[in-house]
């Protein structure tokens, strides 16, 4: 009972969370101000900084990507315990020349970012979040701006106008772009032109600038829906951005309680997982390795201690999984079928897009054992695509062993998702105790140091 308990409060963090990042930038805000309040220190990319024993130190690269780490007591060649999580999710970019007129109406005129289910995002209230960069006298400033009032929709087609066509795909060009307002009846021809705008004259009073100053802007779409626990017993919670602010969040949480770490605890959160990683922020660039090489080289150690940290460093690279869907359950792996609520879920794929193998696999089941956390796996039909994570993508910069796991979810990639309750307990337990725990190779064999936990 205390368990169901501490997972329905965690849940309902989660939820405030998750009501506070729209968006990537407000993802990073808000982890940023957490660590700030827990006593970390900020540290520029460019600045030296001091990694002496007990330094808690964290940096942020592109405004949506965050590394924070703690150095232990005896940072002498130990290794790094590193959770690698991602905070984008699926949803709508707004286009520079963003205003698109049809019928008497002013559309936004938005592109995917990333792999989508279209019709999940029809007949919900929206808003626009992001970034603006604005001239200054000196050149120019970046602000964070969300216009937090529920202020578009994408309205479906009425059954009436279109029976023969249901089952037809969605064009996001053409059936997606957000309803904004409607163009006054005295505005007409080349009038409406002074219409074009409006967006950016509403983000420039929200951020208290003039809109003929903001240069450019990186604007989303998102869901303005509240995030809910359901069911009977309220075992699930729904929510926009579940995948992956679930498992950031939960990584968070026990890296916010570790105490007396014996290895450097490294929490790596990154942007565009949802479009593959290839950007300066993600995790195919080398924020990672230069944040875990600076580390190093303060800490006094040269090219071959860097090799022998990696040597017993670990990672988790958490990312939500695919529950057994209740109405398709001929979708699923004839033996590999996760189910929500019933523990961390371990992915594995032949063609490494997940890259868990046997020792990896071995040593979280290890660590999941040692806190007291079922585990379950996945693995894809084997005549059917599935999709990919971080775990690969970081291990091309990061040699390390590396496991792939998630929490099970329904709906992935909607916008408003299913998953478990308990699931969010779980990952933290696991996080807190991986934080404090030390891996030790010796040849074929691996020495896994745990702190005590409670159960």
């Amino acid at each position: 009972m205390h368990m169901e308990k501490e997972a329905l409060n965690i849940s309902n963090e989660l939820l405030e969370f998750i009501g506070k990042c729209p968006d990537s930038y407000f993802a990073v805000k808000e982890i940023r101000e957490r660590l700030l309040a827990a006593g970390f220190a900020e540290v520029g990319e460019g600045d030296p900084f001091d990694a002496a024993p007990g330094s808690r130190l964290f940096m942020t690269r592109g405004g949506s990507s965050l590394i924070a780490f703690e150095i232990p007591e005896d940072p002498q060649e130990a290794g790094f315990d590193i959770f690698a999580s991602h905070l984008d999710s699926p949803m709508f970019k707004v286009k520079r020349a963003c205003e698109e007129k049809s019928a008497g109406y002013i559309r936004l005129n938005t592109e995917k970012y990333g792999g989508m289910i279209l019709s999940s995002w029809l007949d919900r209230p929206l808003s626009v979040s992001g970034r603006i960069v604005v001239r200054t006298e000196n050149g120019i400033n970046v602000k964070l701006v969300n216009l937090d009032r529920d202020l578009l929709i994408i309205p479906s087609l009425a059954i009436h106008m279109s029976r023969d066509s249901q089952q037809e795909e969605l064009n996001p060009q053409k059936d997606l772009l957000p309803l904004f307002t409607q163009i006054p009846e005295k505005v007409t021809g080349d009038e409406g032109g002074k219409q074009q705008e409006l967006l950016y004259e509403l983000i420039a009073e929200e951020a208290g600038v003039r809109a003929e100053d903001i240069l450019d802007a990186d604007l989303f779409v998102y869901n303005r829906m509240k995030g809910t626990t359901l069911g009977l017993d309220n075992e699930f919670v729904a929510s926009p951005r579940l995948d992956d602010l679930q498992c950031t969040y939960a990584g968070l949480c026990g890296f916010l309680e570790t105490e007396n770490p014996k290895a450097i605890p490294v929490l790596a959160i990154f942007d565009n997982e949802e479009v593959g990683s290839g950007t300066k922020q993600g995790a195919g660039s080398t924020f990672l390795a230069d944040t875990l090489n600076r580390i190093n080289d303060t800490l006094g150690g040269d090219r071959a201690t860097y090799l022998r940290r990696l040597r017993r460093s670990f990672v988790i690279s958490a990312d939500n999984a695919h529950s057994v869907h209740p109405a398709h359950t001929e979708k699923a792996d004839p033996t590999n079928r996760p189910l929500m609520n019933r523990g961390i879920v371990i992915k594995y794929n032949a063609a490494q897009k997940y890259t868990t193998d046997a020792v990896s696999g071995g040593i979280f089941r290890v660590l999941a054992d040692k806190a007291g956390v079922p585990v379950q796996t996945f693995a894809n039909r084997s005549d059917m695509r599935g999709g990919s994570t971080l775990g690969n993508i970081l291990d091309c910069t990061v040699p390390v062993h590396t496991v792939d796991i998630g929490l099970a979810q329904l709906a992935m990639h909607s916008a408003y998702e299913t998953a478990g309750v308990l699931d969010t307990w779980y990952l933290k337990q696991i996080a807190r105790l991986f934080f404090e725990s030390r891996i030790i190779p010796d040849g074929p064999e691996y020495r896994i140091e745990t702190a005590d936990l409670p159960r």
